[in-house]
């Protein structure tokens, strides 16, 4: 097994990446925050501040603990500063180009080969990202879900060339240092939650957009008849739509069936910039602060 994982790197700091970075600052360990720019920089650091207060506000974490997390935290705009690390979790855009980049980068910048790259992508295929470095074994999913520090669950996914250790070793830093509760899947599009969930985001857009009946109905229908906490279209939203898009496009690619196409009104919002919650606008209408 290899050593206790005290070092970690997050590349990418928009809702996930903050989040992921949020519970690893949190949980103790020292973890340094990669973005594209100082403005992206700065946007990371504010989004990371807001959640802390958040959860002070709300009784979730009191006012020491957050400062004491806050220190633990540094951003920066140079992938060079994550050579160091001992685990580096990637969490850009859901793009396959971008991210295979940021994985042939990593590799030549972080020091130790025996240093873990693990993805938070929903559905690209693991191996690929893997293949892009010269340490496949030692590349693994790791997908958490939105808001991080929510929601207790992570994915851990294997591909064909990850080592043993390597899944060993996530899986005990995800269980024990972070406390989320583990799920492995195999390396296939939309993994186990996603491959599940789509499917049905899906067909709620589907159900909108033919007129059978509005977002409001539909949304009502699942949370008041079926228990559901959140309506499906009210999630696609919160998750956000070119994130349901990206998700669909890549089970479609993978298993060519037609429940995981994207509908034309999927497509169309995303084009027109109605990403849901993050932009304010989706299948429902939000403030941008929320």
């Amino acid at each position: 097994m290899s050593a206790r994982i005290r070092r970690v790197g997050v590349v990418g700091g928009g809702r996930m990446g903050a989040g992921i970075a949020e519970v690893c600052a949190r949980a103790g360990l020292d973890t340094v925050v990669c973005e594209a720019d100082a403005t992206a920089v700065s946007a990371a650091r504010e989004r990371v501040a807001t959640s802390f207060e958040r959860a002070v506000r709300r009784g979730k974490l009191d006012r020491i603990s957050a400062e004491e997390a806050l220190t633990r935290l540094v951003f920066s705009a140079d992938l060079e500063d994550l050579a160091d690390r001992q685990l580096v979790i990637e969490a850009v855009t859901e793009n396959a180009d971008v991210k295979t980049g940021t994985f042939a980068a990593l590799d030549k910048i972080v020091a130790d080969p025996a240093a873990i790259l693990a993805t938070n992508t929903s559905s690209l295929p693991v191996m690929r990202l893997g293949m892009a470095t010269g340490r496949a074994d030692r590349v693994v999913g790791l997908h958490f879900f939105n808001p991080v520090p929510v929601l207790p669950l992570v994915e851990v996914v294997s591909s064909l060339h990850t080592g043993r250790e390597t899944l060993e070793t996530v899986e005990a830093f995800a269980r024990d240092t972070l406390g989320k509760t583990v799920i492995r899947s195999q390396d296939r599009a939309g993994f186990v939650v996603n491959a599940l969930l789509v499917p049905y985001l899906l067909s709620a857009i589907r159900m909108a957009e033919s007129g059978f009946a509005t977002a409001a109905d539909v949304d009502a229908g699942m949370e008041l008849g079926c228990a559901h906490p959140m309506g499906p279209l009210k999630l696609a939203d919160l998750i956000g739509l070119d994130t349901v898009a990206a998700i669909a496009e890549s089970l479609y690619d993978e298993f060519k069936e037609p429940l995981y196409a994207p509908p034309p009104l999927l497509m169309r919002m995303v084009q027109a910039g109605l990403r849901g919650r993050k932009t304010g606008r989706g299948f429902h209408t939000y403030d941008r602060d929320c």
